[in-house]
C-alpha cells in the first residue's frame, strides 16, 4: 500500500512539473508593448525636463529602464513615421512618406512585413488599439497586417468636419476640413460608430487603455504584442473630466497627465498578472509637436522647429524602454538610435525571423542589455515631403549637414492659442553644417571651418540618393518598392 501511495504522489508530481515546464515554454517569450503617443515632443514629460506637468510614470519607466537621447522618428509626420516603425525602414523607400487624407489612393503594402506579422508567426497574440494611419479604408486596416485585433482610428482625430471649437461643422469649401468625412470608430474590420465633437473625443484615451488592459489580462498566458496608439497630444486637444483643470499648464498639461495615467494603468496591470518582468515596455512619439498651435502644443525640448521639418526639434523624439533585470535601471544613452530600429531589435529579443526585404532598421539589442558600450547606427537621412522625396539633411555621428531646401518654419509668425491654429510660413533653406554636440539647437553653420565633414557626408548623401532618390536633385532611387494603390 505504502508503495502504491507514493507511486501515487510522483506520478502526480510528474505531471504537476511537466504542465509547470509546458507553461514556462509557453511564456519564456517576452511579451512587447510599444505605446506611440502623437505629436508628443521630446520635452513634453518630466524625464524630459518638462515643468508644470507630474508625469510620475514616465519618470518611473525612466527610472526603472533607459532613456534614449538621440532617438529619431523615420519621419516628422504621422504616416511616416508609422510605416518606419512597423516595417523597420525608410518610409521613402516602402511608398510611405507624407501623410494619408481620406481621399488618399494609397496605404502600405500588404505584402510589407511589420512587427506584428513577424511575431504573429513566432506565435505571438498580437493587436492595436488607437490610431492607425496606414490606409483608409478596407482592405487596410490593422488585421490585414498581422494583428488579431483593431480597435480605434483610422487617422488622426483632426481629420473631421468639426470647426477648432470642436463642435461646429467646417462649411467654408475653401476649407479642406468641409469635404472630411465623419470621423469613424472601427473595431477589427467594422466601423461601430463615429467620433462626432471633442466630447466623444476626450473619452478616446480612457477607451483605448481600457482595450490594452483587457488584452493584458486576456492574453498573460501567451506572448504578447501590443501596439497601443494614442491619439493625444496631437491637436485638438481633448481630456477627460477626471483630469480636466488637473495640471498648471492648462489643457495641455490635463492631456499629459492622463496620458501618464494609461501608462500606470499599464503598469499596474502588468504588476498585478505577475509579468512585468517578461514584459518589454516602450513609450515613444510619431514626431515632435505641432507648434503651430502654440499653448495647445508640446515642446521640442529646445531642440529648432518642430513636426514637419527636419530640424531635430521634427523628428528627435522620447524614447523610453523597460525590461527588468535585462536592461539596467536608471541609465540614460546618447546612441543614435530610430524607430526604424524597433523592428529588428524586437526580432533578436523574440526570436522572429526578419522580413525577406530589405529593411533599414539596425540590432539594438547588445547595447540594451550592455553587451556593447554604443550602438550600430551612426548614419540617418532625413527625408520629408508630402508628395515629395526630398532629402534634406544627414546625420553622421554627431554632425548634420543640411541641404538647400524649404522647410516649414514657426518662428516668423503668430502661433495658435486656446486651440485656435495660428499662421504657418515657410523659409528657404541654405546648406548648412551642425556639431549637434556643442551645438543642439543648430544655430551656428560650422561648415567653413570644417569643410573636410562636408566632402565626407556630401559622399554618404550620393549613396542614399542612389539607394532611395531625391527629389531636391533629381534623382530617382534603385531600391524603392510600391505602396498600395486603388
Amino acid at each position: 500500500m505504502k508503495r502504491g501511495f507514493v507511486l501515487i504522489i510522483l506520478f502526480f508530481f510528474t505531471i504537476i512539473l511537466n504542465i509547470s515546464a509546458q507553461n514556462k515554454t509557453q511564456n519564456s517569450k517576452p511579451n512587447i508593448i510599444i505605446i506611440n503617443m502623437d505629436d508628443m515632443g521630446y520635452g513634453d514629460t518630466e524625464p524630459y525636463g518638462m515643468t508644470g506637468i507630474a508625469t510620475p510614470h514616465f519618470n518611473e519607466i525612466a527610472q526603472e529602464g533607459m532613456r534614449f537621447t538621440n532617438f529619431n522618428a523615420g519621419q516628422a509626420i504621422c504616416t511616416a513615421s508609422r510605416a518606419a516603425l512597423l516595417t523597420g525602414c525608410y518610409p521613402n523607400r516602402i511608398g510611405m512618406s507624407g501623410v494619408l487624407l481620406p481621399g488618399a489612393k494609397r496605404a502600405l503594402n500588404p505584402n510589407e512585413e511589420t512587427i506584428a506579422t513577424l511575431l504573429k508567426k513566432a506565435g505571438y497574440k498580437t493587436a492595436n488599439y488607437g490610431k492607425w494611419h496606414l490606409g483608409n479604408q478596407l482592405p487596410y486596416w490593422p488585421t490585414n497586417y498581422g494583428f488579431d485585433e483593431f480597435f480605434g482610428i483610422p487617422y488622426s482625430h483632426d481629420v473631421w468636419p468639426i470647426d477648432y471649437d470642436g463642435y461646429s461643422k467646417v462649411t467654408d469649401a475653401k476649407d479642406m476640413r468641409s469635404g472630411f468625412p465623419p470621423l469613424p470608430l472601427i473595431s477589427n474590420t467594422t466601423i461601430i460608430d463615429t467620433i462626432k465633437n471633442i466630447k466623444d473625443a476626450s473619452a478616446l484615451t480612457t477607451l483605448f487603455t481600457e482595450k490594452a488592459v483587457g488584452f493584458i489580462k486576456k492574453n498573460k498566458k501567451n506572448p504578447f504584442f501590443l501596439y497601443l496608439t494614442h491619439p493625444l497630444p496631437h491637436a485638438p486637444l481633448a481630456v477627460s473630466d477626471k483630469f480636466k483643470g488637473k495640471s498648471d499648464l492648462g489643457l495641455f498639461g490635463d492631456v499629459i497627465m492622463e496620458l501618464d495615467w494609461s501608462i500606470g494603468e499599464i503598469l499596474r496591470t502588468l504588476d498585478n498578472e505577475g509579468i512585468a518582468k517578461n514584459t518589454v515596455l516602450i513609450i515613444t512619439s510619431d514626431n515632435g509637436p505641432w507648434l503651430i498651435f502654440g499653448d495647445n502644443a508640446g515642446s521640442s525640448g529646445g531642440f529648432r522647429e518642430g513636426k514637419s521639418t527636419t530640424w531635430e526639434g521634427g523628428t528627435r523624439v522620447p524614447f523610453l524602454i523597460r525590461w527588468p533585470e535585462k536592461i539596467k535601471a536608471g541609465t540614460v544613452n546618447s546612441s543614435l538610435m530610430t524607430n526604424m530600429d524597433l523592428l529588428p531589435t524586437i526580432a533578436a529579443i523574440t526570436g522572429a525571423s526578419l522580413p525577406e526585404k530589405q529593411i533599414d532598421g539596425l540590432n539594438f539589442l547588445p547595447l540594451l542589455t550592455g553587451k556593447t558600450a554604443t550602438g550600430p547606427r551612426d548614419t540617418f537621412y532625413y527625408y520629408f515631403g508630402v508628395g515629395s522625396n526630398n532629402l534634406e539633411a544627414i546625420r553622421y555621428k554627431h554632425w548634420k549637414l543640411v541641404f538647400p531646401h524649404k522647410s516649414t518654419t514657426y518662428n516668423q509668425k503668430l502661433q495658435g492659442k486656446d486651440g485656435l491654429r495660428g499662421e504657418g510660413a515657410t523659409m528657404q533653406v541654405p546648406l548648412a553644417l551642425y556639431d549637434l554636440s556643442h551645438d543642439p539647437g543648430e544655430a551656428r553653420d560650422v561648415q567653413l571651418l570644417y569643410p573636410e565633414i562636408v566632402q565626407q557626408i556630401q559622399k554618404i548623401a550620393e549613396t542614399a540618393r542612389e539607394d532611395l532618390g531625391d527629389d531636391l536633385n533629381n534623382k530617382i532611387g534603385k531600391n524603392l518598392r510600391n505602396p498600395a494603390t486603388f
